[in-house]
């Protein structure tokens, strides 16, 4: 009867101290998971410290790298680079501000990011340096010197004006004109009727004029661009007929037809024909004819009730 209790008592601390191990383990875990919590907590503090350390940094360089940009510009300097950087820097402080972005970064990576920016203020420091000596090298110059500089500026600045405008001169001398337009409807008989005429009596429309003799004009193949504008204002336009653009004193305006010849100085007869395949407006149609972006002449037709 008393071994059994024995065995029972026991037991019963074997049970008892078990439950101790299994505490006393729990805890340890729970105090290493404690201070482990602790110690990344304070880890990502330090590290949020740095960021905004290295964020400022990068504010200040930032502001710092606005004032070398202006002097150097200012002392005539190359800046385009300078920019660039400024704005790469720009885009990086957009970084800061991103959480998602802002957990990805490393403090040594921004602690090279802003030693590297702060070794490019120092070599500006010194190429702004050397401009202003440069500058006042400059500002120095004998002031005869100067003068002279200023009045052969002047000389060669009025030198090409005037060649410049002997150009244009040469230019519009050189430009075709054209002569004795002549627009008549041809009939589907082939009966041709001038100036005037109704919509039944048009199966093209002929348009003869004669290009100009013009002895210093350049001997080469001309592309004639003819244009034909309703009483609407509306130019007469179809790509499958050989409509297109063309550019005039700056502006893009559509031609009707164009038609190719080889000038050779002389005059020349022009014979061109415009099938519109259907009716035309009634009133007054203009006809121009342009060429290297220039306008030849004109001329007009009336399509009556």
């Amino acid at each position: 009867m008393e071994t059994g209790q024995e065995n029972k008592s026991a037991n019963n601390t074997k049970r008892y101290a078990v439950i101790a191990v299994i505490v006393l383990a729990l805890g340890a875990v729970i105090t290493f998971l404690a201070i482990q919590n602790s110690t990344l907590e304070e880890e990502k503090a330090q590290k949020e410290l740095a960021l905004d350390k290295a964020f400022l940094e990068l504010d200040s360089i930032s502001n710092e790298l606005d004032d070398r940009i202006l002097t150097i510009s200012q002392l005539g300097g190359e800046i385009d680079t300078l920019l660039s950087i400024k704005t790469q820097l720009e885009e990086e402080k957009k970084i800061f501000l991103d959480r998602e972005k802002r957990t990805k970064l490393t403090v040594r990576d921004l602690r090279d990011k802003v030693e590297g920016y702060q070794e490019l203020l120092v070599i500006k420091d010194e190429e702004i340096k050397q401009l202003t000596e440069i500058n006042t090298v400059l500002m120095s110059e004998n002031s005869d010197l100067k003068i002279e500089t200023q009045e052969l500026t002047n000389t060669i600045r009025e030198t090409n004006r005037e060649k410049e405008e002997l150009n244009k001169k040469i230019e519009l001398v050189a430009q075709l004109k054209v002569e004795g337009m002549a627009i008549s409807a041809v009939a589907p008989g082939g009966k041709e009727r001038l100036s005037e005429f109704r919509n039944r009596h048009i199966e093209q429309i002929k348009i003869q004029f004669t290009v100009s003799e013009n002895k210093v004009a350049p001997i080469e193949g001309k592309e004639l661009l003819i244009k034909v504008t309703d009483p609407n204002g509306e130019v007469l336009f179809d790509v499958t007929r050989g409509s297109g653009t063309f550019i005039f004193e700056g502006r893009e305006l559509f031609f009707t037809s164009k038609k190719e010849i080889l000038y050779d100085r002389s005059s020349q007869q022009v014979t061109v024909f415009y099938d519109k395949g259907s009716e035309y407006i009634l009133g007054i149609h203009q006809v121009e004819i342009y060429t290297d972006e220039y306008l030849m002449g004109t001329g007009s037709f009336v399509i009556k009730g």
